[in-house]
């Protein structure tokens, strides 16, 4: 139990270390540095450089009381600054992919509902363009066809605004969801109710792929 508790504590530090306070000493660091050199010399590196050295030449930091000090607060502020981070990451990504934005609040959830109406009308009427491209395609002469490029150009409208009709809010959250409505539509397989049970028997090189995809996801969604 002892070696468990251990190695368990290891990996929990080193998570900590890098999930939170590497990241949070980094815009410690960034701050700290706009502040000291302010928006007219942001690029003054020799400015910086001084500055630097008359802080380490401080009466607080040469001694090893404040060397203690200093270091626990920097690992404090930044572990703080990498939570904030984290956190605001999150709401990002809720926002950003907008899975539920049915249940939002009544202010947030009546601008997006409008929001994706205007993008279904958009959508439908870049639809029927191309539809009606498609159907001038197939006439039986072909000088009453257009021309390739114009039913690609309409495709692509179509696309810029969603791959399938728009139920979200967002063009990320309607690109994840597209996933679930073609599976649907051409399989017929509900991947809310599938993908518990088939994550449980995937090999796990996929599930490893997906799972490096996810945390992408969230990187990208982080500041």
């Amino acid at each position: 139990m002892g070696g468990l508790l251990s190695e368990l504590s290891k990996k929990l530090a080193e998570r900590w270390l890098t999930l939170l306070v590497l990241p949070g000493a980094l815009y410690l660091a960034v701050a700290a540095t706009g502040h000291t050199l302010g928006q007219s010399a942001a690029l003054d590196v020799g400015r910086l450089t001084h500055a630097t050295s008359d802080t380490a030449r401080a009466p607080q930091v040469t001694t090893v009381g404040g060397q203690v000090v200093l270091l626990a607060a920097i690992l404090a502020g930044a572990a703080a600054a990498g939570l904030a981070a984290q956190s605001l990451g999150s709401v990002v990504e809720r926002v950003a992919l907008a899975a539920d934005w049915g249940t939002w609040p009544w202010l947030f959830g009546e601008l997006a509902e409008r929001h994706v109406a205007r993008r279904q009308l958009r959508w439908d009427a870049a639809r029927a363009e191309y539809e009606a491209l498609r159907l001038l395609d197939r006439t039986p002469r072909p000088a009453d066809r257009p021309r390739p490029r114009e039913r690609h150009r309409a495709a692509r409208k179509c696309e810029r605004i969603s791959l399938e009709r728009p139920e979200r809010p967002t063009w990320s959250g309607d690109r994840i969801h597209a996933t679930a409505v073609r599976l649907d539509r051409d399989a017929h397989v509900n991947l809310l109710v599938l993908w518990p049970h088939l994550s449980l028997v995937l090999p796990e090189e996929i599930r490893g792929e997906i799972g490096r995809a996810r945390a992408a996801l969230t990187r990208a969604a982080g500041p």
